[in-house]
C-alpha cells in the first residue's frame, strides 16, 4: 500500500483537493489525524453497549424476574458468536467483503442486536434479550478487526502503536460513560413516563433503546470511513487496507509451548477482571453499603483509569523490555486487589484503582509477546486463536460466575476468582522459566532485543560457510 502523505500523486489531483484545505487533502497530515478521530469512534456503540446489562444489573434482574445465572447468560451469548467471528473476522474482510463495505455490515449487527435486545426488555422476553445479544456479539467482535485495518492502513510506519494505544483508550471511555449513565437514563424513563407499567420490563426497554443511538453512531462513522477511505483510495492510488491475519489452523501444531502458556495467562486473569465487573454493582452495595450511583461509578474506575494508563504503560514497557516481569507484577497486583475486597472493608475504590492500573499494565506487557513465539506467517493465526480461547473462556465463566453467586455467595465469588488468577501466576512463572530455558528473549531488555536482532540479521546476511552445508549422497 502506498503512503498516504506521498507527494507523487499528479498535479491535477492536488489542485482538485487544494480548495477544501489542508484538512481535507488526503496528501496532508492533518487529514490522516482527522480520519484518526473518525477510526478510534468507530466501535463506540459496542464499548458503549456491551456493559450495558453491568450497568442496569439490579433492573435486569429484578424486571425481568431472572436470577444471576441467567442474568450471566447475557455475557455468555455474546461470547459464543465471538469465538467464531474471532477466528474468521480478518477472512470476511480481506477476501469477502473488504473493509469499507465489513464495517458497515458489523456496524449493521451491533444496531440490530442492541435494537433486538432492547426490544425483548419491553416485550418482558428473556430469550430476545439473549437472541439481540447474540446478534450483537456477531458484529462487535469483528468491528473492531475493521477498526485495526483502517488504523493499519492509514497509520503503518507512522504514530501505529499511539494510533492502538488511543483507541482503547476510547474503548475504556465508552464504557465508563456507559456504566455512569444508563442509570440516569432508566430514573428518567420511570418519571417521565406516568404509566405504572413503565416502572418495570418497559422502562428497562427504552433505556437500553437508547444504547441503540450509540450504535447507529457507530453506523454513520462507518459510512464516514467508508467515503473518506475510496476517497483517499482514487486519489494517492493506494491499495484496498487488508488485515494480514490468514488464519491457518493447520499453523497450531507449530506453536511452542510457552504461545499456550499465554493464552493460559490471558483466559485466567481476564476472567479475574471482566467477570467481576459484569456483577461488580450488586456486590458493591450489599457489602459496602454503596449507593447506586457510586457501586456504578466504583465499577467503572477499572475502564476510566485504562483509558488514560493504557498508552503510558505501553511507552514504559517498550522503553524498558522485561515484559515477563511487569506481566509477574500485573497480576500480583491484581490478585492483591481482589484479596482486599474479599477479606477487609477498606473503601472498595482503593482495590479498583489498583485493578485498572495493573490490568493497564498486564495489557501491554501481555498481547505483544504473541510475535515473538510464532513465525510472522503465524501471527494471525495465534492472535486469531487468542481472542476465541478468550471468548469461549469467558462465555463459559460468566455463567459458572451467575451460578456461584445465586448457590454460594460473592465470598466464594471471590475465591474463585484468586483461584484464577493464582493459576494465571502460576503459568507466568512457568512461562519465565521456560523463556530461560530455551532462550526465547521475551524478557530482554531493549539493548539486548537490539543485540538479538542485529545477530539475527548478521546471521542470515553473512557469507556461506559451504563446509556447513552436506551434499546428497549419489
Amino acid at each position: 500500500m502506498k503512503d498516504l502523505t506521498s507527494n507523487n500523486a499528479d498535479t491535477n489531483e492536488t489542485e482538485d483537493i487544494s480548495g477544501c484545505g489542508v484538512v481535507c487533502n488526503p496528501h496532508s497530515k492533518y487529514h490522516r489525524f482527522a480520519v484518526l478521530g473518525f477510526i478510534c469512534f468507530l466501535s463506540f456503540g459496542t464499548y458503549f453497549c456491551y456493559d450495558g446489562p453491568a450497568a442496569l444489573q439490579e433492573h435486569i434482574l429484578t424486571d425481568m424476574n431472572v436470577n444471576k445465572e441467567s442474568f450471566m447468560t447475557l455475557y455468555a451469548w455474546y461470547s459464543w458468536p465471538s469465538v467464531v467471528t474471532s477466528i474468521c473476522g480478518g477472512f470476511l474482510i480481506d477476501k469477502v467483503f473488504g473493509v469499507r463495505l465489513g464495517a458497515i455490515i458489523f456496524a449493521l449487527f451491533i444496531t440490530a442486536g442492541q435494537l433486538v435486545f432492547g426490544l425483548g426488555a419491553y416485550l418482558n422476553k428473556f430469550w430476545l434479550m439473549k437472541a439481540g445479544r447474540c446478534i450483537f456479539g456477531i458484529g462487535g467482535e469483528t468491528l473492531e478487526v475493521t477498526q485495526n485495518t483502517y488504523a493499519a492502513a492509514w497509520f503503518k510506519g507512522k504514530e501505529l502503536n499511539m494510533v492502538f494505544g488511543l483507541q482503547l483508550s476510547m474503548a475504556r471511555i465508552g464504557s465508563t460513560i456507559n456504566m455512569n449513565v444508563m442509570q440516569p437514563v432508566y430514573k428518567m424513563m420511570q418519571s417521565r413516563f406516568k404509566d405504572p407499567y413503565l416502572e418495570g420490563y418497559k422502562a428497562l426497554g427504552y433505556t437500553l433503546f437508547f444504547g441503540l443511538v450509540t450504535c447507529l453512531f457507530s453506523l454513520s462513522i462507518a459510512l464516514i470511513l467508508a467515503y473518506l477511505d475510496k476517497r483517499a483510495s482514487e486519489r494517492l492510488h493506494k491499495d484496498d487496507a487488508k488485515t494480514g491475519d490468514v488464519i491457518r489452523l493447520k499453523d497450531i501444531k507449530d506453536f511452542p509451548l510457552s504461545c499456550w502458556l499465554i493464552y493460559i495467562i490471558c483466559i485466567t486473569y481476564y476472567v479475574a477482571v471482566f467477570c467481576f465487573i459484569d456483577l461488580g454493582v450488586v456486590f458493591f452495595q450489599s457489602k459496602f453499603g454503596l449507593s447506586q450511583a457510586e457501586a456504578n461509578t466504583c465499577n467503572s474506575l477499572v475502564y476510566l483509569i485504562s483509558a488514560g494508563a493504557s498508552p503510558f504503560f505501553g511507552f514504559v514497557v517498550d522503553r524498558t523490555g522485561r515484559s515477563l516481569y511487569w506481566l509477574m507484577l500485573a497480576i500480583l497486583m491484581t490478585l492483591a486487589s481482589h484479596v482486599l475486597l474479599t477479606f477487609t472493608f477498606v473503601t472498595p475504590f482503593v482495590a479498583m484503582v489498583m485493578m485498572g492500573i495493573f490490568y493497564s499494565l498486564l495489557v501491554c506487557s501481555l498481547w505483544p509477546l504473541i510475535p515473538n513465539e510464532v513465525e510472522d506467517h503465524q501471527t494471525g493465526t495465534a492472535y486469531g486463536i487468542m481472542q476465541s480461547i478468550q471468548n469461549l473462556g469467558l462465555g463459559v465463566c460468566a455463567i459458572v460466575s451467575g451460578k456461584i453467586v445465586d448457590s454460594s455467595g460473592y465470598l466464594m465469588l471471590e475465591a474463585f476468582f484468586i483461584l484464577c488468577l493464582c493459576a494465571s501466576l502460576f503459568a507466568t512463572v512457568i512461562l519465565l522459566l521456560w523463556d530461560h530455558s530455551h532462550d526465547h528473549g521475551m524478557n530482554c531488555s531493549p539493548k539486548e532485543r537490539s543485540a538479538r536482532k542485529k545477530s539475527k540479521k548478521d546471521k542470515l546476511n553473512g557469507p556461506i560457510n559451504y563446509d556447513d552445508i552436506s551434499l546428497p549422497q549419489m
